[in-house]
């Protein structure tokens, strides 16, 4: 059973989740939001990066993945949401944590089964998924969501190498 961290980066508010990946089963561990407090940029980086620190310490993931950036139309944005997004990851890995990455169409494939699907519909699986009694923030959800496409796809490559051990006669 491995613990997954997955990440929603945003300059204002970061998504987080946490669950335990056992086979094809999930398991909530937490989720929340680190929501940035005004200041210089470097004190908003900052505190993304204390943020996820405290997580990490506080639950000791064994793997991370992070949602990887997107196009936007306004360049600031865009450069604003990739220093978040690298914050996170460093956070991640001064921890000892590998980052995997994917993209926003990879996640809502996994989460919701269709790549174009949209926050509520993300929120409503994720809460079906892990069997929540309510349906968490969207930024929390997103991150339950990411982990659970790290752990998909993990499982899948597990499957997929078991299968190609028993076609080469190696299993017995």
């Amino acid at each position: 059973m491995s613990i997954i961290l997955g990440i929603d980066p945003g300059s204002r508010i970061t998504g987080f989740g946490l669950i335990k990946s056992q086979g094809q089963k999930y398991q909530y561990v937490t989720s929340g939001c680190i929501r940035v407090q005004p200041g210089t940029l470097s004190e908003r980086l900052q505190q993304i990066f204390d943020g996820l620190s405290e997580v990490i310490r506080q639950y000791n993931p064994d793997e991370a993945a992070i949602e990887q950036v997107f196009m936007s139309k306004n360049a600031d944005s865009a450069l604003k949401l990739g220093q978040a997004r690298g914050v996170a990851i460093v956070a991640a890995s001064h921890h000892a944590l590998d980052v995997a990455e994917y993209s926003a169409r990879q996640i809502k494939q996994a989460a919701v089964g269709h790549g174009a699907a949209d926050k509520r519909q993300v929120q409503h699986m994720v809460m079906t998924l892990l069997g929540l009694s309510a349906m968490p923030q969207s930024d929390a959800a997103d991150g339950l969501a990411v982990a659970i496409c790290h752990a998909n796809t993990m499982q899948s490559m597990v499957t997929q190498l078991g299968a190609n051990k028993r076609r080469r006669g190696r299993v017995r």
